[in-house]
């Protein structure tokens, strides 16, 4: 995938003595038959190894279960089916296939225990573990990566009365992924006493997720979020023409998304799960907008018991040190995507629109005169006001009671509109397109976040130092050739929006 693909859209031990992976024929031995995946030389790519039963019939919409045994060696040379998804206009990923919870483990040759970094991908709609490629991660960093299909949208996100676990499947999937990786991180060569969770977007709000839910802590032992949503709220006409304000992006309460579930199965014609389970895939995602109703994880279950924002105003989540932040110019692509040219007519209507009696004050603030186009002012008051503000907040909540290092992605040259939302995932999981200072920069990124899930540090010998947010709010700026702290707060006028 190309440098605009990412910013618009989240391994076996060699000629070891005590198992694991067979340097000679790429054979891992899990806990539930060996898998024998592809040798690379420097690294070993296994590929659609089930972590869970497929989540099929009675178990549509259950907590997933533990993978059955198998006899003989498993073929892991191949990526397993994506979870059932329709595309979008940035992906034309589609799959109707439930049995789908697979994931890919890529290990570098070397020997050793080494760190496991779990990525979880974003969007919450499409996507796949194995459309990231960790041959550099892997390699450059030594760590073992592992990539994880989960369920989504109304797979993984769907509430019904009286149904255990709504809104929250996908969140159950990754955590019996990470469970998985406990069990099973030593066969590859890892680590299963240093495992860094991570994760983009929805992915990185999945991570904030598991920081606070108690049924998943002890299965990760360090933290990354990119451009995650933990704090979001979404003013209106903020994300699509016509949509109302959110309280949050990323969380709903698991009895609004049952009542929202029961009101689609009657649309559906069904009365009951039993219905509901009856119906092809097919079915369920030719209903409108399907995927994006039952994005929001559902908050108020033993999944996610309590709102995210409330733990972690209240330090009630896990202590592990975290890495994360986001992209100087986050909502430009958003932008780009889902709304197109702001003309500048529209520039006030929208501002009055999403922020009321504030509007003129932001117009002010933001006046068009010092952008080359309505729709980079646009995006500039909702990168500030939706990505950098809470950003910022989620920092220093964490920073009360745990090592934080904050990072603002700026490379200007990473897609045609800058630095964008998601852009810097490619940089971890290298594009091929990928040259001269933005490689330079791609080499500097694996080094600091390999070492943090190293060490729960990103600094290392011959890095730029990078001290924690605590340090008189540090974030550090990644740029070629300017990989500093930036005064966060100043750029993205913290100080105006403080309390709009």
């Amino acid at each position: 995938m190309g440098r605009r693909t990412w910013a618009l859209m989240g391994a076996a031990l060699l000629l070891t003595s005590c198992g694991g992976a067979d340097g000679r024929d790429g054979v891992a031995s899990t806990d539930s038959g060996d898998v024998r995946g592809v040798v690379h030389g420097d690294h070993t790519v296994f590929q659609g190894i089930p972590y869970a039963a497929p989540p099929v019939g009675e178990r549509r919409w259950a907590a997933p279960a533990r993978a059955e045994r198998w006899t003989g060696v498993r073929d892991a040379t191949a990526p397993g089916s994506p979870c059932p998804q329709i595309g979008t206009s940035y992906s034309d990923d589609r799959s109707t296939d439930e049995d789908c919870l697979f994931l890919n483990v890529t290990t570098p040759s070397t020997q050793g225990a080494r760190p496991v970094m779990v990525w979880v991908h974003g969007d919450g709609s499409v996507g796949a573990g194995h459309h990231f490629d960790a041959r550099a991660l892997a390699t450059q960093g030594d760590v073992v990566v592992v990539t994880i299909n989960y369920r989504l949208g109304v797979f993984g996100g769907f509430g019904y009365p009286g149904l255990p676990g709504s809104g929250a499947f996908g969140l159950a999937d990754q955590r019996a992924a990470l469970d998985w990786v406990r069990r099973n991180a030593a066969a590859f060569g890892g680590d299963p006493g240093n495992i860094t969770l991570f994760g983009v977007s929805y992915g990185a709000s999945s991570v904030a997720a598991h920081l606070v839910s108690p049924a998943s802590r002890g299965l990760f032992d360090k933290a990354v979020m990119h451009s995650g949503f933990a704090l979001i709220d979404l003013p209106a006409e903020a994300w699509y023409p016509g949509l109302e304000a959110l309280p949050w992006l990323a969380w709903r309460d698991q009895a609004e998304i049952a009542g929202i579930g029961q009101a689609v199965a009657a649309e559906l014609g069904c009365a009951d799960l039993a219905c509901l389970r009856g119906l092809p895939a097919e079915t369920l995602l030719d209903h409108p907008q399907v995927m994006n109703i039952f994005q929001p994880y559902g908050y108020g279950g033993d999944d996610l018991p309590r709102l995210p924002a409330d733990a972690l105003a209240d330090g009630d989540f896990a202590r592990v040190p975290v890495l994360a932040g986001n992209a100087r110019h986050e909502h430009r692509g958003i932008v780009d995507i889902f709304r197109g040219p702001v003309a500048a007519a529209d520039y006030p209507r929208l501002l009055a629109a999403a922020f009321g009696d504030d509007a003129d004050e932001i117009v002010r603030e933001y006046p068009l005169s010092a952008y080359p186009s309505a729709s980079l002012a646009w995006a500039q008051v909702l990168t500030d006001r939706v990505w950098a503000r809470p950003t910022f907040r989620q920092h220093e909540l964490l920073a009360r009671h745990t090592p934080v290092h904050a990072f603002e992605f700026a490379d200007e040259g990473a897609t045609p509109q800058g630095a964008t939302h998601s852009s810097d995932i490619g940089y971890l999981f290298r594009d091929e397109d990928l040259t001269g200072d933005h490689k330079g920069l791609s080499d500097l990124m694996i080094r600091y976040w390999t070492t943090f899930a190293s060490t729960g540090d990103p600094n290392g010998e011959g890095l730029p130092a990078w001290p924690p947010f605590a340090d008189g709010e540090h974030v550090q700026q990644l740029a070629p050739g300017a990989v500093t702290g930036v005064d966060y707060r100043a750029e993205h006028r913290l100080d105006f929006w403080a309390g709009r």
